[in-house]
């Protein structure tokens, strides 16, 4: 896990610096400036809005006595996408969309709960309840 999130933190800047320069070199400096800038506020915006359709959801499901698992991935997902869109760059803004986007956001979900059950299963992860 360490040395994928290593090559992550060397690869994932440096692919970002080279779509930068593209995008500089095909449409300008200032339009990929702006670009820049949009992406940044079109994110905020959509994490805002997200993540208070999140915890609504998640306060009327535990106010019925429901436990608001699925809302709690999409939680992590929105929390996750806010935070890769303030990053400036085109490849992390994209990722930010995907996990943002409610309609994308499944897949990421699925990804995730495939990753806990398989933490689960090796004895990585601890569930605590309390009663």
């Amino acid at each position: 896990m360490f040395r994928i999130l290593l090559l992550l933190i060397i690869i994932v800047p440096a692919l970002e610096i080279a779509v930068l320069i593209l995008s500089g070199n095909t449409i300008g400096v200032w339009p990929t400036i702006a670009l820049i800038i949009l992406t940044g506020v079109l994110g905020a915006w959509l994490a805002k809005k997200e993540g208070l359709q999140a915890i609504r959801v998640a306060q009327l499901q535990a106010s019925q006595g429901q436990l608001p698992s699925s809302v709690m991935l999409d939680g992590i997902c929105i929390l996750i996408g806010g935070v890769v869109l303030l990053t400036p760059g085109f490849i992390t803004d994209a990722i930010g969309f995907f996990l943002l986007i409610p309609a994308t956001r499944g897949i990421a979900k699925g990804f995730l709960l495939s990753i806990f059950n398989k933490m689960i299963k090796n004895g990585n992860f601890i569930i605590m309840s309390r009663r």
